[in-house]
């Protein structure tokens, strides 16, 4: 199971990084983008999912696992709010709002990687 878990969540970097990063380059939030927003959340929440029946989500850890167990719920349900104002801009939002989405892409993409780093070194230790 583990070896699906590290799959999925790799699968989740991989997707979402392609949704945030070309709509940055485009300039502009289009529906292809939230198609991999949506295909990298549904990633990393089975894979989340995966890795808590496998070890459990006990906030009592200390250092390293706290922060990525934390990190990682937040992550998640940023990446939810993510994927849900991007329908949302997309159907009611104005150019503007289309052409400026990108900045909170970019934080939540940035925040998503302290769970992803802090696993990868954790599971290397």
């Amino acid at each position: 199971m583990i070896v699906a878990a590290v799959v999925l969540i790799t699968a989740a970097l991989v997707l979402y990084s392609v949704g945030v990063w070309s709509e940055r380059l485009a300039g502009i939030l289009r529906w292809w983008h939230v198609a991999f927003f949506a295909a990298g959340f549904a990633c990393d929440t089975a894979g989340t999912v995966t890795m808590s029946r496998i070890t459990g989500f006990h906030t009592g850890h200390p250092g390293l696992i706290a922060v990525m167990e934390w990190a990682g719920l937040l992550a998640l349900v940023l990446m939810g709010i993510h994927l849900a104002w991007a329908v949302l801009v997309l159907l009611r939002g104005s150019a503007r709002a289309r052409h400026t989405f990108h900045r909170f892409s970019l934080l939540v993409w940035c925040l998503w990687l302290v769970p992803y780093v802090a696993g990868a070194v954790g599971s290397s230790s």
